[in-house]
């Protein structure tokens, strides 16, 4: 019988995309007009349904709701509490194409921007707010999932944004007074909370989990005092359901004491991400009448817990809370659904995986230990402690080849030429006009592709037939270009399934999943790879598909590959080393297929970086460590070719000012970067630091469907020509092109090319 005065075994949060991407393909059906709003909703109700059944017949006591979204959490706060600008809300659509308008774009009203949910591949759309924003309870969704799983059976514990994080993760509205800050709202959206947790109330719901991860990173006196502000007012209403505020991805810090101190019910501390936290958590006294669920299984990384570490860590809290629940670290929105299905794997490497379904069993099973005793559960106990202990043993996870050659290398295997003397170089190599144009890599991925693709995976196709396929798509692609008139070709990756899982699948030390899917943003799905062994490279992996795409043109095609701290970031990385010696060896590997690329004659050669800001810390006084390694690697990556070999990086969805150190010291010839949706903000950073080096800000948003026209693209050019000088500022799109389709890409390069002849035109009157 589950006592709901406690919160007692639980996850945080659950994947929502369903086990076969149910509600992605729903999703794009809907968008492409091939099924209704009613047939959009019952995909998924029935996806809500089944996992609420889910938990809790795996046992827990706890069962989280309002965690489902057809694109975004933060995006569904704005709508619930009537915060979504006046452009998306005026265009006289209905709720549901209102709210899909905001996340991806209209022809005529660009889309929220996106950036990342702080140091993960998770991707929220920034709420918009200014001085005249007035929050209301606009919606209903947590009331209605809360009936729709009580009709089910299960009496559930709705997830909602905390209020003072989402105010934090909000940018002011073009036009707000400079000093306007949107954590000023925070009276008016304390209101609309009130109202809410008034009508959860009257519903019978018995717990409201507030999530406030924003105090995982720094943050000011005068922001804790806002989160202390907030929850004496949520605290000490009268009409609310208990409160479980939730912080994790790393130590709450101040803000741990601001919370117990409170007048909340239960606080939930991640201690997988700061063990640390068992010690400040039994140091404050005030938690002595609060429930603290320990977050002990890990919510972002798919290794089976060590559960004695695990059951020593919650024991520890006990005494010194009123009492003590088990829980994952974070949501578990950021793994995939279940390890079961994965027949592809090596059998004793699938031994050391815990996805969801998994690690929801590792807390049912630490959860009873704790209550009952280790005796009660002894078997459980005894099967994963093996488990643990084999993958600790695995002898054969080490490349000593590899470890050595790490060992040889010299700091001078890290430096390339003075920027100068490669700028004039490259000039004379290249011959590109002022304000060359390019694209980010990808091309739109047709049926036939992905089909092909998938033939040979399955060897109902030859090798040879799958080449000529690939082949016949890049002759295409590079035809397109030429015609287009952009000055710098990619070959539009149509063998890549991912930008990372396709180096994954290349490289010793990796194993790739066959449904670990797990969203990125919106209806966007990855299979990060499982990182489990000394890394190395057995063969070229890229060489003959550039090679060939070069063979057909006279204008320089772009060899393209993913960096090292990306390739962790998108990865489920081993936890037996220091991620730094890692990212080592991915780079040496790297490394060599840069040198391959070279040889065969590819002048240009373009390393992503997307993932240097994600991996960043969030506390600063981790920020050198880190800078330390994450540069290193890239420089390992791309050193050691001729001056007149031009590097690229790519870096999208971040926050760049916090990493402008960075960007600088990785020393990329050319840095392209996401600037459509934020305006180009982040080359006023980058003026500012004297960034010396070329520039690709992105001129229009990929991730919308909308086509920019050509004024838009001149005018961005123009400002952005305000902090970069012409014969360093290069004219691309914000991200690749994979996710779009040919009737909205052919226009949008177009209007691209087009623009850019007109500033060309300029620059030269």
């Amino acid at each position: 019988m589950t006592d709901h005065n406690r919160v007692g075994t639980t996850v945080l949060g659950y994947p929502r995309i369903g086990p076969d991407r149910e509600l992605k393909k729903a999703v794009e059906r809907y968008w492409a007009g091939r099924i209704d709003e009613a047939e959009l909703n019952e995909v998924a109700r029935g996806l809500r349904v089944d996992t609420w059944r889910r938990l809790a017949g795996a046992g827990l006591n706890s069962v989280p709701s309002n965690t489902f979204s057809f694109y975004d959490q933060v995006l569904d706060a704005s709508v619930l509490f009537g915060a979504l600008p006046s452009r998306f809300t005026g265009l006289g659509l209905s709720p549901v194409d209102t709210y899909f308008a905001a996340a991806r774009g209209v022809q005529e009203a660009p889309a929220l921007e996106m950036t990342k949910w702080f140091d993960t591949n998770y991707h929220y759309l920034v709420p918009e707010l200014g001085p005249d924003t007035a929050f209301t309870l606009a919606g209903s969704k947590p009331l209605d999932e809360f009936r729709e799983a009580r009709a089910a059976g299960v009496v559930t514990r709705p997830v909602l944004v905390g209020p003072v994080t989402y105010l934090l993760l909000a940018k002011a509205a073009s036009g707000a007074p400079e000093d306007f800050r949107p954590l000023d709202l925070l009276e008016s959206l304390l209101g609309a909370y009130t109202e809410l947790l008034a009508q959860l109330h009257a519903e019978g719901v018995p717990w409201v989990q507030l999530d406030e991860p924003a105090f995982a990173a720094d943050r000011t006196q005068d922001e804790l005092d806002a989160l202390a502000t907030a929850y004496r007012v949520l605290g000490g209403l009268t009409d609310r359901p208990r409160l479980l505020v939730a912080g994790y991805f790393g130590a709450l810090g101040d803000g741990l004491g601001v919370l117990a101190r409170s007048p909340i019910d239960a606080l939930a501390v991640d201690l997988v991400t700061d063990p640390a936290a068992v010690r400040a958590v039994a140091a404050e006294g005030a938690l002595r009448d609060k429930e603290v669920v320990a977050g002990v299984v890990d919510g972002r990384n798919i290794w089976r817990v060590d559960v004695d570490a695990a059951l020593a860590k919650a024991a520890t809290l006990l005494g010194t809370a009123g009492s003590v629940s088990v829980s994952t670290s974070c949501s578990l929105l950021h793994v995939p659904y279940t390890v079961d299905v994965e027949t592809g794997i090596d059998p004793r490497v699938r031994g050391w995986l815990a996805f969801a379904e998994q690690k929801v069993d590792e807390v049912v099973l630490l959860g009873a230990a704790l209550a009952e005793g280790t005796e009660a559960v002894a078997d459980r106990l005894a099967a994963a402690r093996a488990a643990t202990a084999d993958r600790a043993g695995a002898a054969d996870l080490r490349d000593d080849r590899v470890r050595a050659r790490l060992d040889s290398l010299r700091p001078e295997h890290s430096v390339r030429g003075d920027y100068a003397r490669r700028a004039q170089a490259q000039r004379q190599t290249l011959g590109l006009p002022p304000l060359p144009t390019t694209t980010i890599g990808s091309f739109p991925q047709t049926a036939e592709v992905r089909k092909a693709r998938a033939a040979f995976r399955a060897g109902t196709i030859d090798g040879d037939t799958y080449q000529t396929a690939m082949r016949a798509e890049i002759e295409k692609v590079i035809r397109l270009q030429e015609e287009l008139g952009l000055d710098v070709l990619v070959h539009g990756e149509p063998e890549r399934n991912d930008m990372v899982q396709y180096f994954a699948e290349q490289l010793n030390g990796f194993a790739a999943t066959e449904h670990g899917w797990v969203q990125s943003y919106g209806s966007r799905c990855v299979r990060p790879p499982i990182l489990y062994g000394d890394v190395s490279r057995p063969e070229p992996m890229t060489v003959r598909w550039a090679s060939y795409a070069q063979s057909l043109t006279s204008k320089p095609v772009k060899g393209m590959l993913t960096a090292p701290v990306t390739i962790l970031a998108w990865s489920f990385v081993r936890d037996d080393q220091p991620l730094g010696d890692t990212a080592r060896q991915v780079a040496l590997a790297i490394r060599d297929e840069v040198h391959d690329l070279e040889s065969a004659g590819i002048r240009i050669i373009q390393v992503d970086e997307p993932a240097l800001r994600e991996l960043l810390p969030l506390r600063a006084a981790e920020h050198a460590a880190y800078f330390d390694w994450a540069v290193a690697s890239f420089r390992l990556a791309t050193s050691g070719i001729a001056d007149s070999t031009q590097i690229h990086t790519h870096m999208c969805y971040s926050e760049f000012g916090d990493i402008l150190p960075a960007i600088d010291a990785i020393d990329a010839d050319v840095t392209s970067i996401e600037a459509a949706r934020s305006r180009m903000e982040v080359l006023e950073d980058l003026a500012a630091g004297g960034f010396g080096r070329g520039v690709g800000p992105g001129v229009y948003d990929i991730h919308s469907p909308r086509v920019p026209d050509t004024d838009e693209v001149s005018a961005l050019l123009r400002k952005a020509l305000d902090a970069v000088p012409a014969d360093r500022l290069w004219v691309n799109p914000d991200c690749g092109l994979k996710t779009r389709g040919y009737a909205e890409v052919e226009p949008s390069l177009s209007n691209l090319v087009t623009a850019t002849g007109q500033v060309r035109a300029e620059l030269t009157d």
